[in-house]
């Protein structure tokens, strides 16, 4: 797996946490981080995917936002999913689902990081599947 910038040791220690592998990559000027085989809910049309996180200049003070999946996820019922759009990352295209946090929960420097991230990631699957 490639390690093209590191991430934040607590980032990291979580990341091991998950048993899933993950690299970082360095795409023209823009750092990804990638962590693959997430299980995805029950109600769309692949059972997992890899999710791509773009770590912003200052992070972790800056916030992370969105979520991009490879394969891009279709739901099971043949509904649309909204707010979704190609991306490219190191040479595939990805999906980039445009989610953001809500006014009354922002990102919370020193506080929030990526496994604040990925329950917000969870959240945005499971409600996609049950509207």
């Amino acid at each position: 797996m490639r390690r093209e910038f590191q991430v934040p040791a607590t980032d990291e220690a979580f990341l091991k946490t998950l048993g899933r592998s993950w690299e970082t990559v360095v795409d023209g000027s823009v750092r990804w981080l990638l962590i693959h085989d997430r299980v995805v809910p029950v109600g769309y049309t692949v059972t997992t995917v890899s999710e791509a996180y773009r770590i912003e200049t200052g992070y972790p003070d800056t916030q992370l936002d969105m979520v991009y999946f490879l394969p891009a996820l279709q739901r099971s019922d043949g509904r649309a999913i909204g707010a979704q759009s190609a991306q490219g990352i190191s040479g595939a295209s990805w999906q980039r689902w445009s989610r953001h946090r809500e006014p009354g929960f922002p990102w919370r420097p020193g506080i929030d990081d990526l496994s604040a991230h990925l329950l917000l990631v969870d959240h945005w699957l499971e409600r996609e599947v049950a509207r």
